[in-house]
């Protein structure tokens, strides 16, 4: 034995080390910052704990991790504890598990309501401990699903970026490996992951991720090659730096729209100027009015493209139609000595 990890082990700890030079050098002295592992006993999160195990401490960090609970399948605490057992035998501290609730009567689902409840219980579990990131498992196969996903519904160039590789609190360092890579890691290291069912057509709750991961993703690649994997990865990474920088234009389109429009009095939501918005390129008004919806109450999550379409009507074809209604809230256009401005109908 020459000591070497097995590669599948070694890749991991490359992607974690790569995450951790990323960061703030921590001065010497300095209390080590913590970092958690989203750990749900699977073997693309055991694989993460593994790694972040190993590298965090040669970094000047400490590593725990929190398994989230949803309660979703009978027995699933049972399923929290052996992940919590595996996390501390890897060295892990601290390490919890957190019950969360999930809305079945959600009307985005069971499956987009129990990822709402999991960031949720993540960050304040994140708080709570005073942890300085969260690391999320989610592999180069798991971009490729999420990609298809959003083609199936038509979404734009927001949503075909796929996953960031970090934001705000949240990280995703293994996003440059395979599913196949975390499961040998596993296997090296004689860790046994949890075989989620919901993972699996015809499991115990509806899942469009399942299906695709194994029915059509397999397929695709059967018909289209071996590549399609890191090709759909490539696509979601070109986009996301073609809309980061979009989405800084189109902020400072927004910022010149504000600045253009009156001042709002007390409590008032800032309006816009209309004829600053449709001066510009309809690709950067899009964006800066999906922007603005979002700072006038509307939820990002449940925007569409027919919501910013009307939004986008109202500057570009008005005609003296009735406000937008986005989710939570109405869009209207009306003159104001002489200046068309849009913004949140107030009573």
């Amino acid at each position: 034995m020459n000591g070497r990890p097995d590669p599948a082990v070694a890749a991991g700890r490359v992607a974690v080390r790569r995450w951790l030079a990323q960061q703030a050098v921590v001065p010497d002295g300095a209390p080590s910052p913590l970092l958690l592992v989203a750990c749900s006993g699977g073997a693309d999160s055991l694989a993460l704990a593994a790694a972040a195990a190993f590298e965090a401490p040669r970094a000047g960090w400490r590593a725990g991790a929190v398994v989230i609970d949803h309660g979703l399948q009978s027995g699933s605490a049972a399923v929290a504890a052996r992940a919590v057992a595996q996390c501390r035998d890897l060295g892990l501290d601290p390490v919890e598990s957190r019950r969360v609730a999930v809305d079945r009567a959600a009307g985005n689902g069971v499956e987009a309501a129990a990822r709402e409840a999991r960031y949720a219980g993540l960050a304040e579990a994140a708080a709570d401990q005073q942890a300085g990131a969260v690391l999320l498992a989610h592999t180069m196969d798991d971009q490729a699903e999420t990609v298809l996903l959003a083609l199936a519904r038509g979404s734009g160039p927001r949503a075909l970026a796929g996953m960031a590789p970090a934001r705000d609190l949240f990280h995703r360092p293994f996003l440059g490996l395979r599913r196949a890579d975390t499961e040998a890691a596993c296997q090296a290291l004689g860790l046994e992951p949890w075989q989620d069912p919901t993972n699996r057509p015809g499991g115990p709750l509806p899942s469009r991720r399942a299906e695709v991961r194994a029915t059509l993703l397999p397929v695709a690649i059967e018909v289209l090659g071996p590549g399609l994997v890191p090709a759909l990865a490539r696509t979601a990474e070109g986009l996301r730096q073609d809309q980061d920088y979009l989405d800084t234009q189109a902020a400072a389109l927004l910022a010149a729209a504000q600045a253009a429009a009156p001042r709002p009095r007390a409590q008032t939501p800032q309006a816009l100027d209309a004829k600053t918005l449709a001066q510009a390129h309809p690709a950067l008004r899009h964006r800066a009015l999906h922007q603005a919806a979002q700072q006038w109450g509307a939820a990002a999550g449940s925007l569409t493209h027919a919501h910013v379409a009307a939004l986008d009507a109202l500057v570009t074809a008005w005609h003296g139609q009735g406000p937008a209604a986005l989710p939570g809230v109405a869009i209207g256009r009306w003159n104001e000595g002489g200046q068309a401005l849009i913004g949140p109908q107030t009573t």
